[in-house]
């Protein structure tokens, strides 16, 4: 049996060096587990002269990636550097080598993965990522093995720190978006360009993911519908909160078997303050699952993070150097689904969901307002639950909150059209979808 299984790291970022610590520092360990070995025989960055904190053996450093996957010793190689295109590329050129992979790269997978799924299972050898989504959570695994036997129904996660951070701080300080962010990037969990976080992408990613694992769709990045935070104020979280509901950046997947047809979405979203994802805060992530046989689940855990990053990575090597000490190949589909059985699944559009909703409306304090917004919802089949109005004004108008019961989304663009045509409203309608369950 063979006893050491050769390890070749592509980028020693935060999470390179955190795997490089865990492979160091917890060696026995993992070789109690594994029955062999576990080490780094070649390892590239550009910056091979920094201090890490990390000791690698002589000649294991190198600023050449094609060295790593070139290395008749690495049996497994570590793609971390990020990107898409040269990460797609070395990827590409590690199949042809007949290597594993493991990746973090989500963006990568939810744009080009079905070319190297396709690729890596034609050529029998394994594309792990389990770090790609959630960090430390089981997320893939879940979904991929523990969950074979169920039809998932929906899934719904709060899936970036960043975000879950930010929407937190305002919730508990009552600070404007930006303030909170400019905290977050002061502490290290926001990017300097936060965009991909803060516009929602970086969720979209792992949706995407999610929702090939759970249905057996193609990964799908441009169909899901996508919107970020930065339009969420402290006033709709604090009317949110009187109502019973926290706001959150949700990834929500719904699967409907009858009409053959997913719902994949990213934006803010209300969900009621007595549910468990509610309660999930800061930077930490989450994320409910509904199948047919198990029920709802919840896991929680660290998004991100060196460790738990690195957590993750590890839990992908060792799987597949199981896999290798049992002879190689493709022990449990790469995408939860056999290859042929992977398919186009249409994702509707955003218009055709049907939802409960918010609404918040700045308008001149004139009598008859509400009664012209009510009758447009009315003419538009949209049912009032509640209807709320502050009685000072607020920049130049009177802020009226609304919440509806289900209705369809085309129908509540519509309607928010004319209403922001009348002369007698101030600002842009606010809109903030809600979820009463994972129905």
């Amino acid at each position: 049996m063979k006893q050491d299984i050769g390890i070749g790291i592509l980028g020693l970022g935060t999470v390179g060096t955190g795997i490089a610590r865990l492979l160091t520092e917890n060696s026995d360990l993992i070789a109690k587990r594994l029955g062999a070995a576990l080490t780094i025989r070649c390892a590239a960055d550009l910056e091979i002269e920094k201090d890490r904190g990390v000791k690698f053996a002589d000649g294991v450093l190198t600023t050449d990636p094609l060295e790593v996957i070139a290395d008749p010793e690495v049996d497994i190689v570590l793609e971390l550097i990020g990107g898409k295109e040269t990460a797609l590329d070395l990827i590409h050129k590690a199949i042809d080598q007949g290597k594993h992979v493991v990746t973090a790269n989500k963006a990568l997978l939810a744009e080009k993965g079905m070319e190297l799924f396709r690729k890596a299972s034609a050529a029998n050898v394994n594309i792990a990522f389990e770090p790609s989504v959630g960090g430390c959570m089981p997320i893939v695994k879940t979904l991929r093995e523990s969950l074979a036997g169920n039809h998932i129904h929906s899934i719904c996660g709060i899936l970036n720190g960043t975000c879950n951070y930010i929407l937190s701080k305002i919730t508990e300080e009552g600070v404007p978006f930006a303030d909170a962010l400019a905290e977050a990037q002061e502490k290290g969990y926001a990017e300097a360009n936060p965009g991909l976080d803060v516009d929602g992408i970086d969720t979209t990613h792992k949706a995407a993911i999610l929702s090939a694992l759970a249905y057996g769709m193609e990964l799908n990045f441009g169909d899901i519908y996508m919107e970020g935070i930065s339009g969420i104020t402290p006033m709709d979280i604090e009317f949110a909160a009187q109502c019973g509901y926290k706001i959150k950046l949700l990834a929500i997947t719904k699967y409907d078997r009858d009409a053959d047809a997913a719902e994949v979405r990213v934006h803010p979203t209300m969900i009621p303050d007595t549910g468990p994802l509610s309660k999930v805060d800061g930077t930490l992530n989450a994320v409910s699952i509904r199948g047919d046989a198990v029920g709802d689940m919840m896991l929680y855990g660290h998004g991100a993070g060196m460790m738990p990053t690195a957590s993750a990575v590890l839990s992908d090597i060792v799987d597949i150097a199981r896999i290798l000490l049992a002879g190689g190949g493709i022990h449990v589909p790469l995408l939860s689904y056999q290859m042929n059985n992977i398919r186009k699944i249409p994702v509707r559009p955003i218009d055709e969901i049907s939802t409960h909703y918010y609404f918040r409306f700045s308008a001149v304090d004139r009598p008859g307002v509400l009664s012209k917004i009510a009758g447009i919802l009315g003419e538009h089949g949209i049912s009032i639950k509640s209807v709320h109005q502050i009685e000072r004004e607020l920049n130049g108008g009177v802020p009226i909150f609304m919440l509806t019961h289900k209705a369809l989304e085309a129908d509540v663009k519509s309607a928010l059209s004319q209403i922001s045509a009348l002369d007698v409203i101030i600002n842009e309608p606010i809109l903030i979808r809600i979820e009463e369950s994972l129905d």
